[in-house]
């Protein structure tokens, strides 16, 4: 359990850190990379649910970029 809330993380720290160069925010920190890639990881794990995508890391990570990118987009246009 506890390890896999470790690669869930990472992932989502890798998430994070990509979605950031893909929508031009890696400026603004790791910090900040980590948690919206954290929260994208898990709105991305909720979309592929939905859409009946995942199973593996490869898919999860792919969604989690998504997921990342899209509250990227939420974030900014909330904070403007």
């Amino acid at each position: 359990m506890l390890i896999h809330l470790i690669i869930e993380i990472l992932l989502g720290a890798l998430a994070g850190a990509v979605a950031g160069k893909i929508m031009g925010t890696a400026d603004k920190g790791f910090l900040v990379n980590l948690i919206l890639g954290i929260v994208g990881g898990a709105v991305g794990g909720y979309l592929g649910g939905l859409l009946g995508i995942g199973g593996g890391w490869l898919s999860g990570l792919v969604m989690a970029v998504i997921g990342a990118c899209l509250v990227i987009f939420i974030f900014r246009k909330l904070k403007s």
